[in-house]
């Protein structure tokens, strides 16, 4: 059952379209009469799209699809890498903007928020007209276009924003969600990645109403307790509220991802990305006091559709790469890769603890050998703190430069909270 006042609330989310395009226009504003794309190296000619203007998608241009395929598509495609730091720098400007009005922004990812508009009506008037304000305060502020959804939960406020790109504003209400949402298809719904739509398919369920309007407790007995949360956030049973700006919450796991500049074809490559994303999150995990018992490595194809994820538990919780490395390493020799097609690598620890922990001694090493070990990676990585990644690497990484060439230690860190969803959830 949901309470008529959770009913009353009004939840905004904002989507930053086509976000590193847009950005990369506001700081030059030519950009905008030409078909333009962020990408990855447009020097050495590889790489994936990651964002285009609206000449270029005119022009055909997919984002996820190679560079080379990009310009054969457009030619006089201008090419620009990301500059992921003034972007973080831009975005932020404008959650500013939110935060005007609301104490409660909560950031999804570099281009999307929520923000709770619930108590301010005896300030600034109606709810709804004052999420147009803000939307028209941005794009004047800075002219970049946000598309908004609003309605009483921050599933469907995330949906309504999708609906309408370009400067859209889509309200869902208790009225009007079973024809909005209901005939979307299900993979629509926040939290349901590739394997759960197949799941849900398989059980007869293809658009969101199907998952909604089907028995509770057969999704539940299919998919555990998240098919359960997911039948109750279709029918708009989503009592999770806007984390104030600036909380912080305890972290459920910790990782590094990367997409590729090309494809990764062979083990031995693959075994390299690995090792470098397995230094990213140690590093992490030792600065954050963490260390972890469940190792997760996924993978995704050329497509950028999921190919798999392997996780393993450990004899022990660990803080240390070599410790990750060996773990990733044997996830991917159990799953006997023959062919690989792989675009974007990831590995995950989780099942976290705080706290330093007491190493275990192995039978057949040195007592202080992981204590030494542990030594050896917190020295590596002050040295790739102070002077930069590269001036301390394994000669093995120099093996594929193109593969191995990036900093683990920037952007690509992953620091996955407790969950989407907070609080009862009826």
């Amino acid at each position: 059952m949901v309470y008529d006042g959770a009913m009353n609330r009004v939840i905004v989310h904002s989507d930053i379209n086509h976000c590193y395009a847009q950005l990369e226009e506001m700081r030059n504003p030519a950009l905008r009469h030409v078909p333009m794309a962020v990408g990855g190296s447009a020097e050495k000619r590889h790489g994936i799209i990651l964002a285009k203007n609206d000449l270029a998608k005119a022009a055909g241009v997919l984002t996820a699809e190679s560079l080379h395929e990009a310009r054969r598509k457009c030619p006089d495609l201008v090419i620009l890498h990301p500059d992921y730091e003034a972007y973080m720098y831009c975005t932020e400007q404008i959650k500013d903007i939110y935060r005007q009005y609301t104490d409660r922004v909560e950031s999804f990812g570099l281009d999307e928020a929520w923000f709770d508009l619930t108590g301010t009506k005896r300030l600034y008037g109606d709810p709804l007209e004052l999420a147009r304000r803000i939307q028209q305060e941005v794009y004047q502020c800075f002219g970049i276009r946000v598309s908004m959804g609003v309605s009483w939960n921050r599933v469907f406020a995330k949906l309504g924003s999708d609906l309408d790109k370009q400067m859209g504003f889509t309200v869902i209400t208790p009225e009007n969600y079973r024809e909005l949402v209901w005939p979307l298809p299900v993979e629509e719904l926040i939290m349901i990645g590739r394997r759960t739509q197949l799941k849900l398919n398989a059980m007869g369920l293809f658009t969101i109403g199907d998952l909604a309007q089907t028995d509770g407790m057969a999704v539940t007995r299919r998919l555990g307790k998240i098919g359960g949360l997911l039948w109750r956030c279709a029918r708009g049973f989503d009592m999770s509220p806007v984390l104030c700006s600036g909380h912080q919450e305890q972290a459920k796991s910790v990782g590094s991802s990367k997409t590729l500049v090309h494809d990764v074809t062979t083990l031995r490559q693959l075994r390299q990305v690995c090792r470098v994303l397995c230094e990213s999150a140690a590093a992490r995990l030792r600065a954050a006091g963490l260390r972890g018992w469940v190792v997760s490595l996924a993978l995704r194809g050329t497509d950028l559709r999921w190919k798999g994820s392997h996780q393993v538990r450990l004899l022990q919780p660990t803080d240390l790469a070599s410790d990750l490395t060996a773990a990733v390493y044997g996830l991917i020799d159990r799953q006997h890769l023959s062919s690989l097609s792989l675009r974007s690598v990831g590995i995950q620890v989780s099942d976290l603890v705080c706290g330093p922990g007491f190493d275990q001694p192995d039978l057949f090493s040195r007592p202080d050998s992981r204590s030494r070990q542990r030594s050896l990676e917190d020295a590596v990585n002050e040295i790739r703190v102070r002077y930069g990644y590269d001036k301390c690497r394994m000669a093995s990484m120099r093996v594929d430069v193109d593969l191995t060439d990036f900093d683990p230690l920037g952007h690509l860190h992953q620091v996955h909270p407790v969950g989407f969803l907070r609080g009862p959830v009826n």
